[in-house]
């Protein structure tokens, strides 16, 4: 039997008794005094003893991942496998200032920002605000009650699947922080010190994002390029939430809390990551040599370049007409190089010699002074044109002595396969089948294009490809002859 309830037909009983010794007068020698019911009532069982209505259930102790939590947070369809949602999420009409549409309206941190304080934190104005409060206020809370919210009428998140429901909670109520000890009213990180960071980005980060931190353009475009540097120092709530939780759909991202990462070294990062340089107009120009459009993210030229018409050995028409290496080929060597014949001739010059042109004599070709029908200016602004200038004059690269007559390459295979595994592998697969430059009836891969074009598969490895998050060679810190050895390898991946 409860104690509780023992305890209180004791109290009842003793009162009874007492209450039959007042009435018999005792030895009958003592004068008998009232006493009031307040004074000699039992303790009630039906007030003390809790009734089966009055006890409540514990809540359920909630078993998950805070850290997938946190990449749940973001494009939550990416690490769960889904397909992306569909439509604009049913809160999104309540808000007026926000004008992004469809699967970006699903984001947490789209409603809920990067900092977690929604309308009273960075989402509070601009762009991206919407009015919705933030997540932090459950910080510490009962993960029970996210859960409860993420399925809630108009704010159902039900299609994640319960496990994914009580990550994202756990991730809300155990992980969020007030990240203004780390980030100061002016975006800048409040931990200086960079040396500490330099070591950590260094010895972590580098091996992907490059030493510098150039490796990977967020925005894929040159116009407005965005490294670490402008992610740190643009949104460096952004920057720390993917430092710590990583980066959803790359695996092989780590997560900074995963490694034990105090909150003093997570500051450091920041520090570091912020003084990072902010561009690389060699990389991005060598972009701009093949499709400059697509590294530009505008409009594709209309119609043929005016010096077209002065060729008649390459039959191609329109946009294909306005690609630099159309012309000068991938080797920059033009009709004295690996264009000099077949179906890609022009007969136009190289312009590997403009590496001893000056700025203004490179700047002078490019906007029609030294050729009326070389006129680029109407496509391309200052800007565009002093990265050419940058790729003319330090990222080209005299491939002879790498490359065999039968295009075989002077190189080590199996020291570029290292490198592969490490930048390339991701997106091109093991094999080099993980992405078609053909179509299905007639599939080329990497290593096809290695083998017919290893120029181009250099060209490529050291810049980029223009309009896609490629990782740029140059920007690995990789050396002429370590990208060498990666084309090397690619060209095996056929045999």
């Amino acid at each position: 039997m409860h104690k509780r309830k023992k305890r209180a037909i004791l109290l009842i009983l003793i009162g009874i008794s007492l209450l039959l010794f007042a009435a018999c007068g005792g030895d009958g020698t003592e004068e008998v005094t009232s006493v009031s019911p307040a004074e000699t009532q039992a303790p009630s069982v039906e007030t003390d003893v809790p009734t089966v209505e009055d006890t409540e259930e514990p809540a359920p102790v909630l078993i998950g991942d805070s850290l997938r939590g946190g990449l749940l947070y973001d494009k939550w369809w990416v690490p769960l496998g889904l397909d992306e949602p569909e439509g604009d999420h049913p809160l999104w009409a309540s808000q007026t200032s926000n004008e992004r549409s469809g699967k970006d309206t699903w984001r947490c941190k789209e409603c809920h920002g990067w900092d977690y304080k929604g309308v009273d934190g960075a989402y509070g104005s601009g762009s991206h605000m919407t009015g919705f409060t933030g997540v932090i206020q459950f910080a510490g809370g009962d993960a029970n009650e996210v859960v409860a919210a993420l399925q809630g009428a108009d704010h159902d998140f039900s299609m994640m699947g319960d496990q994914a429901l009580i990550d994202l909670a756990l991730f809300i109520t155990e992980e969020t922080v007030d990240y203004s000890t780390l980030i100061g009213e002016d975006k800048a990180a409040l931990n200086t010190d960079t040396a500490l960071g330099e070591t950590l980005f260094q010895d972590t980060c580098a091996s992907c994002h490059g030493p510098e931190g150039l490796a990977i353009n967020f925005k894929s475009t040159v116009s407005s390029p965005e490294y670490l540097s402008g992610l740190s120092g643009g949104n460096p709530w952004e920057f720390l939430h993917k430092a710590r939780f990583g980066q959803p759909g790359e695996d092989g991202m780590p997560s900074v809390l995963d490694e034990g990462w105090s909150e003093e070294e997570q500051g450091a990062l920041l520090a570091y990551a912020q003084s990072l340089p902010s561009e690389n107009l060699v990389t991005q120009g060598g972009l701009m040599y093949d499709k400059w459009w697509a590294a530009l993210g505008v409009d594709e030229p209309e119609g043929d370049n005016p010096l077209w018409a002065t060729q008649d050995s390459n039959t191609r028409s329109g946009k294909d007409t306005w690609r630099c290496k159309e012309c000068h080929g991938w080797d920059y060597m033009g009709v004295d190089g690996a264009y000099g014949s077949g179906s890609h001739m022009t007969g136009f010059a190289g312009v590997f010699s403009a590496a001893d042109m000056s700025a203004d004599e490179i700047s002078s070709w490019m906007t029609g002074g030294e050729n009326a029908d070389h006129d680029f200016s109407a496509y391309l602004d200052d800007a565009a044109i002093d990265m050419f200038v940058a790729f003319l004059q330090e990222g080209m690269v005299d491939m002879s002595s790498f490359v065999n007559e039968d295009k075989s390459v002077n190189a080590d295979a199996s020291l570029g396969e290292a490198l592969y595994e490490q930048a390339c592998a991701r997106c091109h697969g093991d094999d080099g089948q993980g992405i078609n430059f053909g179509d299905e009836a007639d599939p080329t891969y990497a290593g096809d294009v290695a083998d017919s074009n290893p120029w181009e598969t250099f060209h490529k490895a050291a810049n980029g490809q223009p309009g896609e998050y490629m990782t740029s060679g140059f920007n690995m810190g990789w050396s002429i002859e370590d990208i060498f050895n990666i084309v090397a390898y690619v060209q095996t991946l056929n045999d």
